[in-house]
Parts: structure tokens; C-alpha cells; sequence
């Protein structure tokens, strides 16, 4: 008897998994507007009841599904010694997943129903946007320490014209998401913000004191 009160939790933890997974697949599948709770249950094998006790939507449940596979997927940001590098390794595993499937099709879906409701719009920020930021901004922040940019580098711009690109692509689908571009992206934002040397008139960079 004393150990009954443990049993529930790997059953809950077991069907939460089944849950997202199933919902991860449909997702990709079918998209988020042909994708019901009725049918993520029955590919999960649980009941609605079970789904509605930790997603009061099916647009939290896509959130949570997409969040999961991709923190699940993605390694930890590597300190290479550079920002170049930290970028690279940043960015790079990021678009070879999203590239590798058709996410855009659901983040388009997200994006749309953050639009029209606040609410979601707050998760989606929090849950989605802030954590892949976060790790941006850490890598900037080990750059300035290193003196390799100036404390003055307008970290979130440049986090905006990095993920911006990316996102561009992902969603537009003009052109491919792949490393070349990665590598193309991040040398392109890191020429405008990297200390320039005094030029030819005897002016001095950014990084001269």
C-alpha cells in the first residue's frame, strides 16, 4: 500500500509524452487548423478529459508539443570562443530541424493565433520566442566580456535581424534555410556591428579608447 501514491506520477508522465508526441506528428502532418483534440486522444490512446487537465487548447498544445520536440532535438549552446563561432553553433542545428520538416506551416498557425489573442500571445512570447533570445543574448554578452564587440552593441537588434532572416525564410519558404545561408546571415550582422579599425584619413574605430 505505501507504495500506491507513487504509481500515478509515471503514468501521468508516460501519458503527458504519449500526448505531445502524438501531437507533434499530427501537427507536422496535417497542420494546426486539421488537427483536433478528438484526434490527438485517440493517437495518443488517452481521453480528452486527460488533454483538457493540461491544455485548455489546442493552440497550447501545439505550443507545448513544438517547444518539446525542438528542446528536445537541439543541443546546448556551446562557448567556442568566439561570437562568430557561439553564433554558428547556435543557429546552425536550429535551422537544419526546422528545415528538416514542415514547421513553418505551424509556427505560421501560432503566430496567427497570437494575433488575436493576448493571452496566447503572452505563452507564445514566454514559452517560444524568449528562450531561443536568451540564448542569443548570453552569446553577446560573452562577446563583450571578451571585448570582441562594444558594450554599446545593440544586442537585440542584432538578435532581430538574426532570427529575423531565419524566420523570413522558414516561413516565406522563398529560398532555403541551410547553413550557407546561417553562415551568411551571421557574417553579414556581425560586419556591422564588429570594432572597426582606424581608416585611412586617421580616425578611430569604435574599439579605440
Amino acid at each position: 500500500m505505501s507504495t500506491a501514491p507513487t504509481r500515478g506520477r509515471p503514468r501521468s508522465e508516460r501519458a503527458r509524452k504519449a500526448i505531445l508526441e502524438a501531437a507533434a506528428e499530427l501537427l507536422l502532418a496535417r497542420g494546426l487548423s486539421a488537427v483536433s483534440m478528438d484526434a490527438v486522444a485517440e493517437q495518443a490512446g488517452v481521453s480528452k478529459a486527460t488533454i483538457y487537465r493540461w491544455w485548455p487548447t489546442k493552440e497550447t498544445l501545439a505550443l507545448d508539443a513544438l517547444y518539446t520536440e525542438w528542446a528536445a532535438a537541439r543541443p546546448h549552446p556551446r562557448d567556442t570562443g568566439s561570437l562568430r563561432g557561439d553564433l554558428l553553433a547556435l543557429f546552425r542545428p536550429w535551422a537544419r530541424l526546422a528545415g528538416s520538416r514542415p514547421y513553418g506551416r505551424v509556427i505560421a498557425a501560432l503566430i496567427t493565433e497570437s494575433q488575436t489573442d493576448p493571452v496566447f500571445a503572452a505563452e507564445y512570447r514566454q514559452r517560444f520566442v524568449e528562450p531561443r533570445r536568451e540564448q542569443g543574448r548570453a552569446t553577446f554578452r560573452r562577446a563583450i566580456e571578451r571585448g570582441e564587440v562594444p558594450a554599446d552593441t545593440k544586442v537585440e537588434v542584432a538578435l532581430d535581424l538574426l532570427y529575423g532572416s531565419m524566420y523570413h525564410r522558414l516561413l516565406h519558404g522563398h529560398a532555403r534555410l541551410n547553413d550557407t545561408f546561417v553562415r551568411d546571415a551571421v557574417d553579414t550582422v556581425l560586419d556591422g556591428i564588429r570594432p572597426r579599425p582606424a581608416d585611412a584619413g586617421g580616425h578611430e574605430g569604435r574599439h579605440a579608447h
